[in-house]
Protein backbone atom coordinates (compact mmCIF):
# COMPACT_ATOMS: atom_id res chain seq x y z
CA UNK A 1 0.00 0.00 0.00
CA UNK A 2 1.24 3.53 -0.96
CA UNK A 3 -1.06 6.72 -0.25
CA UNK A 4 1.95 8.68 -1.05
CA UNK A 5 2.25 9.95 2.66
CA UNK A 6 2.44 5.66 4.11
CA UNK A 7 4.03 2.71 2.65
CA UNK A 8 2.96 -0.58 4.00
CA UNK A 9 5.46 -3.44 3.57
CA UNK A 10 3.94 -6.80 3.82
CA UNK A 11 5.92 -10.01 4.17
CA UNK A 12 4.72 -12.51 1.42
CA UNK A 13 4.76 -15.17 3.77
CA UNK A 14 2.87 -13.54 6.91
CA UNK A 15 1.00 -10.94 5.42
CA UNK A 16 -0.01 -10.02 9.00
CA UNK A 17 3.61 -8.71 9.38
CA UNK A 18 3.71 -5.50 8.32
CA UNK A 19 6.19 -2.62 8.41
CA UNK A 20 4.36 0.99 8.12
CA UNK A 21 6.61 3.93 6.95
CA UNK A 22 4.61 6.97 7.48
CA UNK A 23 5.80 10.79 6.91
CA UNK A 24 2.90 12.66 8.23
CA UNK A 25 -0.41 11.31 9.10
CA UNK A 26 -2.75 13.74 6.61
CA UNK A 27 -6.23 12.61 8.14
CA UNK A 28 -5.01 13.02 11.97
CA UNK A 29 -3.96 16.14 13.86
CA UNK A 30 -0.35 14.14 14.61
CA UNK A 31 1.21 11.75 13.83
CA UNK A 32 1.28 8.13 15.44
CA UNK A 33 4.76 6.97 17.28
CA UNK A 34 3.44 3.41 16.75
CA UNK A 35 0.38 1.29 15.37
CA UNK A 36 -1.39 -1.75 17.05
CA UNK A 37 -3.75 -3.42 15.42
CA UNK A 38 -6.64 -5.50 17.94
CA UNK A 39 -9.17 -7.97 17.27
CA UNK A 40 -12.11 -5.24 18.44
CA UNK A 41 -11.16 -0.88 17.98
CA UNK A 42 -14.43 -0.54 19.54
CA UNK A 43 -13.95 -2.42 22.94
CA UNK A 44 -10.30 -1.04 22.96
CA UNK A 45 -11.88 2.69 22.54
CA UNK A 46 -14.18 1.94 25.29
CA UNK A 47 -11.70 0.53 28.10
CA UNK A 48 -9.06 3.23 27.07
CA UNK A 49 -11.76 6.52 27.46
CA UNK A 50 -12.98 3.35 31.09
CA UNK A 51 -9.64 4.33 32.30
CA UNK A 52 -9.48 8.12 31.77
CA UNK A 53 -6.71 7.91 28.67
CA UNK A 54 -6.01 10.95 26.40
CA UNK A 55 -7.54 10.42 23.65
CA UNK A 56 -5.52 12.19 20.91
CA UNK A 57 -7.74 11.40 17.52
CA UNK A 58 -11.35 10.00 18.11
CA UNK A 59 -12.59 6.77 16.49
CA UNK A 60 -13.08 6.94 13.34
CA UNK A 61 -13.50 5.00 9.76
CA UNK A 62 -10.85 5.77 7.31
CA UNK A 63 -11.17 5.54 3.54
CA UNK A 64 -8.55 2.99 3.20
CA UNK A 65 -10.54 0.26 5.35
CA UNK A 66 -9.43 0.80 9.04
CA UNK A 67 -10.91 1.84 11.71
CA UNK A 68 -8.58 3.41 14.39
CA UNK A 69 -8.18 6.10 17.17
CA UNK A 70 -5.07 8.03 18.76
CA UNK A 71 -4.21 7.52 22.32
CA UNK A 72 -1.32 9.19 24.73
CA UNK A 73 0.64 6.67 26.26
CA UNK A 74 2.15 7.10 30.10
CA UNK A 75 5.11 8.16 28.30
CA UNK A 76 3.63 10.93 25.96
CA UNK A 77 3.96 8.72 22.80
CA UNK A 78 1.36 8.55 20.60
CA UNK A 79 -0.07 4.93 19.77
CA UNK A 80 -2.68 4.53 16.73
CA UNK A 81 -5.03 1.62 17.66
CA UNK A 82 -6.64 0.08 14.60
CA UNK A 83 -8.75 -2.66 12.98
CA UNK A 84 -9.32 -3.36 9.73
CA UNK A 85 -12.86 -3.41 8.35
Amino acid sequence: MNHGWISTLAAPGNPAAQLSLMREDRTAPVAPDLSIEVDDVDAAYAAMRERGAEIVHPLTDEEWGVRRFFVRDPDGRVVDVLSHR
